[in-house]
């Protein structure tokens, strides 16, 4: 009687299948932790998006809210602001484009651009010069809308780079006014 030591291949096949499951899951189990900790905190997400009562700004006056972990400022302007920013020729802004979220990239710089439709005198911003990321100081400047002391860059009152190293005109984040007294940021 001859012996033979080669075993059944379906037996094999079948072990060489169940190692190669058991090792993936245990990969995959191993992994998961590192993978899931990319994701954004329970604060991050709850930052998405604000809502923000603005019925106690008067008219010339600004606050500052924080969105994302970054300033936004909102300011009711002055007819005296917006006819002055309206009075400007986008051809002599050093950024011609509006930088406005809720518009196409292209969209120019004229102040109807930086402001909402229905709601001119609101100018929402992220309060953040385009330069170097400092934080501008408002009805400051040459042009009487935002100062940025570190280097120098001035904003006129929609919020466009007038003069100063500062590339681009500070950004208007979506928002949208979901009543008359109430905006909602992101």
């Amino acid at each position: 009687m001859e012996h033979t030591d080669t075993a059944d291949p379906s037996r094999r096949d079948f072990l060489y299948i169940a190692t190669g499951a058991v090792g993936a899951v245990g990969a995959g189990a191993l992994a998961w932790p590192f993978i899931h900790q990319m994701n954004p905190d329970a604060s991050a997400l709850a930052l998405a998006s604000i809502e923000v009562d603005v019925s106690a700004v008067e008219v010339g006056q600004s606050i500052t809210v924080t969105w994302r972990g970054k300033p936004v400022f909102i300011r009711q302007r002055t007819e005296g602001e917006i006819a002055e920013a309206i009075e400007v020729p986008v051809a002599d802004l050093p950024d011609p484009y509006a930088r406005n979220a809720n518009l196409q990239e292209s969209a120019d710089a004229s102040d109807a651009n930086r402001a909402s439709t229905g709601k001119e005198a609101w100018l929402i911003m992220v309060g953040v010069c385009t330069h170097l990321g400092c934080v501008p100081l408002g009805e400051a400047g040459e042009y009487g809308g935002w100062f940025c002391p570190c280097h120098g860059s001035h904003y006129d009152t929609a919020g466009r780079i007038r003069k100063g190293p500062a590339p681009e005109n500070m950004l208007v984040p979506p928002y949208k006014f979901s009543g008359d007294d109430v905006v909602v940021i992101g």
